[in-house]
């Protein structure tokens, strides 16, 4: 039996005579989610904007979470999120903070004790100001420009400072992409929004760090190689690991925003987003970015000559060292 493959063992795409229009189309695109970004703003949800929290246990066996949503969307109260925790019968209740100081917080309670009566048993009542939302959201910018300060130390430990900011620069391309596809698709952003993020940072690394292993096992191998041919050379061999581990993960996301309702919603499609954006970057990006930022990977770097030469040639430019 024939295995499938996703790709061929022997490829030769020339990924590098792309890279001018990688960059001058990932250059429009991000110029267009910072557009977006600040004149449609963020659809944030109540961990960033405040609102009510509210705390139920339904009497009468499990709850109907889609019966309860319904229900409270007809109030008129605008964004409510509702979701189960702990057990089947226990819901957490969230209501967008209400225009009209706390007293139409607490018109909102009193709503929400209105439908349901004695039905439910009330557990907790909170409010949350502008003030705790505002350090949420100052937490999670804290919390990515962490990471990526982390991302660019250890990939400098591992390789080369050339290869930390070009790793940066990679990343930095797949949160400016995410962010702006919150902003363009008017996606809830909340704090599940900044772990989606934060794993779309570090799958994107982890594509990022096996191109970049190659190259550096390839440079200390082939001495005298031609860069662009040595880029191309390394995408290539590591295309169907690259592939076949965005394929398998599309696949899992793909059901999860299909079948998984509306509460993860944001977050599946988000993550969906980012997976493609990601093995993108890892290939379009990050290596043609070495190209500026580490001359002495080859010679003759920007020989067009050699990189159409070194197009069915591959091996035969090849001095090993």
């Amino acid at each position: 039996m024939k295995l499938f493959r996703l790709f061929p063992d022997d490829t030769k795409i020339p990924f590098m005579r792309w890279r001018k229009y990688s960059f001058m189309f990932s250059g429009v695109v991000s110029i267009l989610c910072i557009v977006f970004f600040f004149t449609h703003g963020m659809n944030t949800g109540i961990d960033f904007q405040g609102g009510t929290l509210m705390e139920i246990h339904t009497k009468d066996g499990p709850a109907d979470l889609q019966h309860i949503r319904n229900t409270l969307n007809g109030l008129g109260m605008g964004d409510v999120e509702v979701q189960d925790f702990g057990s089947d019968s226990n819901v957490l209740i969230r209501v967008v903070r209400q225009d009209g100081g706390d007293e139409a917080q607490m018109a909102v309670i009193n709503k929400i004790q209105g439908v349901f009566g004695d039905t439910v048993e009330y557990r907790r009542t909170e409010m949350v100001g502008p003030r705790v939302s505002g350090e949420l959201a100052e937490n999670g910018i804290i919390g990515i420009l962490t990471a990526l300060g982390l991302i660019m130390v250890y990939v400098w430990f591992r390789f080369e400072w050339q290869y930390s900011v070009g790793a940066i620069i990679a990343t930095l391309h797949d949160v400016v992409m995410t962010i702006g596809f919150f902003a363009i698709a008017q996606l809830e952003f909340n704090l599940s929004s900044i772990a989606a993020i934060l794993t779309i940072v570090g799958y994107s690394l982890n594509d990022t760090v096996v191109v970049y292993d190659r190259i550096r096992e390839m440079r200390r191998k082939y001495k005298r190689m031609n860069l662009l041919v040595m880029l191309d050379l390394a995408i290539n061999q590591t295309l169907t690991r690259t592939g076949n581990t965005a394929l398998t993960t599309i696949i899992a996301l793909s059901a999860l925003v299909v079948f998984g309702g509306e509460v993860i919603r944001s977050f599946t499609s988000s993550m969906l987003f980012g997976v493609v954006v990601g093995t993108y970057s890892s290939v379009f990006i990050a290596a043609p970015i070495l190209i500026f930022l580490d001359p002495k990977l080859g010679d003759g770097k920007d020989k067009e000559a050699d990189e159409e030469a070194g197009e069915g040639e591959d091996e035969g430019v090849v001095e090993p060292a």
